[in-house]
Parts: structure tokens; C-alpha cells; sequence
């Protein structure tokens, strides 16, 4: 059962559309798993609707105007239907469908470093940072924290760390308040927004804070 989810102020921005990109991707692909923040969303959109509108007063238009629409909406001459085709992806010898929120958008090929594999999307977001990646059977990511905020969304597999175990549809934020070291049994693929780069906390992988806007 999927156990962590989006704040309200999250899902609030999201209905009103005033989410960053690479975010409002991260809360769309957890809407897509997520039976019960679906129908949050569908409530907020509804009660921003109505708010827009005036409430639940009629609305009073005159025949000209009521004319006039009739006409705009009956004309299907620049009437386009674009199918979402959703992307298949391979990782550590599995197939996986990707939530329609993250598919057929560009990104780079998987970059490989021991169990852990990134792949980056494209989009542009400011300083925001959106990739897949995947750790392999047995593999973490070393002990660190976070100089902005990372969003995880687990979409396959198992990790854990010091607050928990995680199951697909999962959604993580977490900040410079926050310290962890996650790790998988099974492996896992994931969908992740970070803000800036992660600063590692022990042994070797401090060897990496020096260069971590190179590789956030």
C-alpha cells in the first residue's frame, strides 16, 4: 500500500497549474498510481472550478454570445486527437511501463556508475534536475543530505533507508533536514526532482562534494 504522498500544498499547486515542470511531472506520475490522491485532485479541481466561476450561480450569457460558441465549438476543422503512447523500458533485465507523465519526453542514455544508473531528462526547469534512475540488486546510495529538496517516486522495485521501506507509487521529499542512506534488496527504478546538489556525509564518497553541481 502506498503510504507517502504529495503535500496538499503540493496537489493544490498542481490543480491551479502552478507547479514547476519537472515537479508537476513527479506529482502526475504518482497521481497515475495513486487511487486515493486522484481523487483529491478531482475534488481540488472541481472546487477551483467553481471558484473561477462564481460559485454555483448561473451563468447568464445572451443569445448572441450563446450563438457565437455554438458556432466555434460545432467547427472540428482544426479538431486534433493525439494518442499517449506509453514507453516501454528495459532495466536490469525487466521490462516497465512508464506513468504517461514520464513518457515521450526526451532524455539521455542510462549513465552507468557501479549498481547505479541515471538517465537525465532534458526538459528545461531552472535549477531543477529530473532523471530516472535505478540501483541494482543489493546496491545504496552513500549516506548524505540535501542543500535544496529531492523528490523521489519509486516506480519499480524496493528501497528502504533510516525511515522506512518504500513501495512503487511512493512519493519522497526531502531536504536539508533530512539525512539518509538509501538502499535496495531486489533492486529498483525511480523517478527523482533534485533542486541542487546532494552533499555526502562519510568515508570516501566525500571525495565527491567538491564536484556535486557536476553531478546532481
Amino acid at each position: 500500500m502506498i503510504k507517502h504522498h504529495p503535500t496538499d500544498a503540493l496537489l493544490f499547486a498542481f490543480a491551479e497549474g502552478s507547479l514547476s515542470v519537472t515537479l508537476s511531472m513527479a506529482v502526475s506520475a504518482h497521481i497515475e498510481l495513486c487511487e486515493c490522491c486522484k481523487q483529491k485532485l478531482t475534488q481540488l479541481e472541481q472546487s477551483l472550478g467553481e471558484e473561477s466561476l462564481g460559485g454555483e450561480e448561473e451563468i447568464l450569457v445572451d443569445s448572441a454570445f450563446a450563438a457565437m460558441f455554438d458556432d466555434i465549438t460545432a467547427d472540428d476543422t482544426f479538431a486534433q486527437t493525439v494518442d499517449t503512447v506509453a514507453e516501454t523500458i528495459m532495466y536490469q533485465r525487466k521490462e516497465i511501463i512508464l506513468p504517461r507523465a514520464l513518457s515521450c519526453i526526451e532524455r539521455t542514455e542510462f549513465l552507468n556508475l557501479g549498481k547505479i544508473g541515471r538517465s537525465r531528462y532534458t526538459v528545461e526547469d531552472g535549477t531543477l534536475r529530473a532523471s530516472l534512475l535505478h540501483i541494482g540488486a543489493g546496491g545504496e546510495i552513500p549516506n548524505h543530505t540535501h542543500t535544496g529538496f529531492e523528490v523521489t517516486l519509486l516506480l519499480d522495485g524496493d528501497f528502504g533507508d533510516e525511515d522506512g521501506d518504500y513501495v512503487p507509487g511512493d512519493f519522497i521529499m526531502l531536504d536539508g533536514r533530512h539525512t539518509h542512506t538509501p538502499k535496495t534488496k531486489e533492486g529498483c527504478l525511480c523517478f527523482t526532482v533534485v533542486s541542487a546538489q546532494l552533499h555526502f556525509n562519510k568515508g570516501l564518497s566525500k571525495l565527491l562534494n567538491p564536484i556535486g553541481n557536476l553531478i546532481y
